[in-house]
């Protein structure tokens, strides 16, 4: 009966445990794993990483363009007034030139007065120069008036004319800007222009940008660029992490030949290959491209670190789950195992109780009503009357220590004690109730025994425990053995009996409260399950420790270790 209430406690627990922790927990994962499945098939973390490098270089294109107006705005502004004579057009045109190097020259064109070139003596001979005169005089002659109406209907009144060519075997870009005034009639036609030096665009102008570009600050707002979404599928030290920096190029693309690996300007840490996403170029640098990159990894190989990263949180959280079920079973297991060995004690305990109250009670009641006429008889009631108390006063005693222990109060009055005398005292004091359940006992304390500081009170206890049980739990030959030795400088006391002995299994778990093994002799016999814990705890409590061999059929052997104080002595 009380195994079938064991069995509907453990499926109820069980039960519970499934409702209430497994299979939400289990749903969790199972749609936090078809989730991480669904963005590893639709290429989901890719597609936010390109997305996300789209818009990069988009604001960096901006950026780029917005540099070259500004440089060309400021020149414009600096321009000569077409009514100043030749002399001083040349003079501030050269002034333009020498504030800005990367001008490779600047021209003024007027239909009435004829073009100037001003150029870049370093990169550009005056035999050039003359000749960009003529070209440009040859064609704003044809265009020009077309070109300034069109110029003149512009947000900015500026217009890009883009070339590339090899120079000295390397790719070689060039833009050149052409502006209109508008404070200048439409009866004349009045174009200026710069020209972009290609080796300043290539060794200065790009790879300054693109150092800019890929530096952690470059965008102002982090949420711009790091959508929500993309915080929830990957961390921003997907990104912003040393080994995974970005790297970007600028590239011919679209009306030339598309040469990305032939870049016009890298940035640190491009190293090899194509990029991952490719942004065309408008004016002021129309024919060339962005390109975009991780440092050392591919968008798809942080994909594929994260999917497997996120698998394997989910195999962790899976096994915690499983390890935390099972330890919350097993510590509720413990808990209702210990709930009924609890509920066994007390049973046991006030049948303990009642058993010699009762015995006390009968012949003391026989007693007083003088029912018993010979002396002998009364003597063996007078006997029994007082080892019946012993046994109460001991069963008492044992149950005050573990409320004492339980509590934390248990205190030890430690004395010097000749502990050879302490175990004669106490197997004298039990040795009528030995012989009279017909055991034989062998008692050897080895002479010189040293004096020991302990409780003698409790070392009793710890004994009479041990006796205890050898007298309880021997069903065929009736054998006790106490022997106190000394092992170099540990005190032993041996307590053996030929009973019906303890599994290996269970030798482990004996000394645990309330616990008594599986033998039938055991569940038949009364008992608390409380000596030998105390008897542990005692022995702890005095430095040392209490070890059993035992064989079933065969007998136990309990040793309790107390160290010397001097072992030299």
């Amino acid at each position: 009966m009380k195994s079938k209430r064991e069995s509907n406690a453990r499926f109820r627990l069980v039960l519970t445990l499934g409702l209430a922790v497994v299979l939400p927990a289990f749903a969790l994962i199972v749609v936090n794993f078809h989730h991480v499945k669904s963005i590893q098939r639709d290429k989901k973390v890719e597609a936010l990483i390109h997305r996300d490098f789209q818009y990069l270089l988009t604001i960096s294109a901006k950026k780029m363009a917005g540099k070259a107006y500004t440089m060309t705005e400021k020149a414009r502004d600096a321009f000569p007034s077409v009514d100043d004579s030749d002399d001083e057009k040349r003079r501030k045109l050269d002034l333009i030139v020498a504030d800005n190097p990367g001008f490779a020259h600047v021209f003024l064109y007027d239909a009435k007065t004829g073009t100037v070139v001003e150029p870049q003596r370093a990169v550009m001979s005056e035999k050039e120069a003359g000749e960009s005169a003529k070209m440009y005089s040859a064609w704003f002659g044809l265009e020009g008036a077309y070109l300034c109406d069109v110029l003149r209907r512009k947000p900015k009144p500026i217009m890009w004319m883009a070339s590339e060519s090899e120079r000295s075997g390397h790719l070689g870009y060039s833009t050149t800007a052409i502006f209109s005034f508008p404070q200048i009639g439409r009866d004349r036609p009045v174009l200026g222009g710069v020209s972009f030096d290609p080796d300043f665009l290539k060794n200065k102008f790009f790879p300054e940008l693109l150092e800019e570009m890929t530096s952690p600050g470059f965008v102002s707002d982090p949420e711009q660029m790091y959508a929500q979404e993309f915080h929830e599928l990957m961390p921003r030290e997907a990104i912003e992490h040393p080994d995974q920096k970005l790297a970007i190029m600028v590239y011919p693309a679209d009306t030339f030949k598309a040469e990305p690996d032939r870049p016009l300007a890298v940035s640190a840490g491009w190293g090899s290959g194509k990029p991952e996403i490719s942004y065309k170029l408008d004016d002021p640098f129309r024919g060339l491209a962005l390109g975009i990159k991780f440092q050392g990894t591919t968008a798809e190989a942080i994909s594929r670190r994260w999917v497997w990263q996120s698998f394997l949180i989910l195999g962790v959280l899976s096994v915690l789950m499983i390890g935390g079920l099972v330890l919350t079973y097993r510590s509720v297991n413990k808990q209702v195992a210990l709930a009924r060995l609890k509920s066994d004690f007390v049973s046991n305990v006030s049948h303990e109780l009642r058993t010699p109250l009762a015995l006390i009670r009968l012949y003391a009641e026989t007693l007083e009503l003088g029912r018993i006429t010979t002396q002998e008889k009364k003597n063996e009631y007078y006997s029994i009357i007082r080892k019946e108390s012993e046994r109460l006063s001991a069963l008492i005693n044992n149950i005050l220590d573990f409320s004492r222990i339980e509590a934390g109060a248990k205190e030890y009055d430690f004395r010097e004690t000749d502990i050879a005398e302490l175990v004669r005292n106490t197997l004298d004091s039990y040795r009528y109730q030995i012989e009279q359940q017909g055991f034989a006992l062998e008692e050897q304390i080895d002479p010189g025994i040293p004096p020991l500081k302990v409780d003698r009170e409790a070392i009793a206890r710890a004994l009479v425990n041990l006796v205890n049980n050898a007298l309880k739990y021997s069903d065929n030959e009736k054998f006790l053995g106490v022997r106190l030795y000394r092992e170099q400088s540990v005190l032993k006391l041996e307590v053996s009996d030929r009973g019906i002995g303890i599994d290996r299994n269970e030798q482990s778990r004996i000394f645990d409260k309330f616990y008594r093994t599986c033998d039938p002799l055991v569940h038949n016999t009364k008992g608390s399950g409380l000596g030998l814990s105390l008897v542990r705890h005692i022995t702890r409590a005095h430095g040392g420790d209490v070890e059993v061999e035992s064989t079933p059929g065969r007998g136990s052997k309990f040793t309790l270790s107390l160290p010397l104080a001097n072992p030299s002595i």
